[in-house]
């Protein structure tokens, strides 16, 4: 006896990021229409018909990766989980030609009873007996490039199986040039964005700009591009499943194509003292195809004209080898950072990414919230100020 799939008319779904940046996750699919919501560690749980599921993998910009549910089974013992990941009908959800793999999250092995090899092991083996019982051909596994990838989910004696359907992960978007030493990962730069209430209709400035990261990220919100929509074909994994619906994949990229903007309603700016970094961002935003919506510029922070009277600064300070020198060198630069702030920026707002480590207080501005981050393995705050004219104090309007 075996189970069948799940009806796809409700598809449920999950989408991962780190925890210091779900609640730009939540934000986000709020505002993209998802409904049932249900933030856990590290993701967010969702229900979203066919249509949305797909316009989620072409639009959603803070998400590290995106899994639907197959279904939840008891699991408290290696035996039990084999028999009930071989009930299911694993023929009506993806092609035995395909190659396909299991990876384990959840509760480690003393709490849950089951090791994570233990897990891996017994739905891999469920899953090959599941196709052999039903007189179909076994699929093998890669673990390198499997065109179908399976999660095993074991939280308090239940596993929740899901298909990984995003395929790489989602801040790889495909434009990054290589030869900056400290680039942003392109999810943070979005949750960076969502943090400091970036529409894309205030005038943008990164003065630091380095690999571009922020401002081509910033672009593609500003003209409502979504950032995997060139994707080439079979890259995300929800294609290889059974029931994908190729003709609605394509009338939701359509759609979605026609609903971006040709100009920006507000300029964009960039610029970097060093003219190589600024040359990589530019050749970051050509492949990203935004490079006509930013004006580049190498210069010193220190020699910026405001391009208006109010706007969004947005960077990420340069900090240890970026830099170069001692702390004393980099304290120097982070005073200057907070003299240009309130000497030429009065009427803006900032949002700036130091490392914790870093002497971020020698700016001089007192921002009205701090949001922790993590920067790769570097503890961060993102500071927020708005800069008062005719005063050296920084606050901050909540985004």
């Amino acid at each position: 006896m075996t189970d069948e799939p799940e009806a796809p008319s409700a598809v449920r779904g999950v989408a991962t990021c780190p925890e210091e940046t779900k609640p730009a996750l939540v934000a986000e699919l709020e505002q993209l229409g998802v409904r049932d919501l249900e933030p856990t560690f590290r993701a967010v749980a969702f229900k979203a018909d066919p249509s949305l599921f797909y316009e989620l993998h072409l639009r959603l910009r803070t998400a590290s990766r995106l899994l639907r549910v197959i279904r939840t089974v008891p699991a408290h013992t290696a035996p039990m989980l084999h028999s009930q990941v071989r009930r299911l009908r694993w023929a009506g959800l993806f092609d035995a030609r395909h190659a396909f793999k299991v990876e384990y999250t959840g509760e480690d092995a003393v709490a849950a009873g089951l090791s994570p090899k233990q897990v891996v092991t017994q739905v891999r083996e469920g899953i090959r007996a599941a196709f052999q019982a039903a007189g179909d051909r076994v699929p093998r596994i890669d673990t390198d490039e499997p065109k179908v990838v399976v999660v095993a989910h074991l939280e308090r004696g239940r596993c929740t199986l899901c298909f990984d359907t995003s395929g790489k992960a989602l801040h790889k978007r495909g434009y990054r040039e290589t030869g900056h030493p400290a680039p942003l990962k392109e999810t943070l730069a979005a949750a960076i964005l969502h943090f400091a209430g970036y529409d894309g209709t205030q005038v943008f400035l990164d003065p630091m700009c380095g690999s571009g990261t922020l401002a081509i990220e910033a672009a593609m919100r500003a003209v409502r591009k979504p950032p995997h929509m060139h994707r080439r074909k079979g890259e995300f994994h929800l294609e290889w499943l059974a029931d994908f619906d190729r003709s609605l994949w394509r009338a939701t990229q359509d759609r979605l194509r026609a609903d971006k903007l040709e100009v920006p309603p507000a300029a964009l700016h960039a610029s970097d003292i060093d003219a190589g970094f600024v040359e990589l961002a530019r050749r970051s935003a050509l492949a990203a195809r935004v490079e006509r919506y930013i004006q580049f510029a190498a210069a010193p922070l220190q020699q910026i004209v405001p391009p208006t009277e109010q706007g969004l600064i947005v960077t990420n300070l340069p900090y240890g080898g970026r830099i170069g020198g001692d702390e004393a060198t980099t304290r120097e630069l982070y005073a200057q950072v907070g003299d240009t702030l309130k000497q030429r920026f009065a009427g803006w707002r900032a949002a700036i990414l130091a490392a914790d480590a870093s002497p971020w207080r020698a700016i001089g501005l007192k921002p009205g919230r701090t949001v922790p981050l993590m920067n790769g393995n570097i503890p961060c705050r993102l500071l927020l100020f708005e800069l008062y004219r005719g005063s050296r104090r920084g606050a901050v309007r909540d985004a």
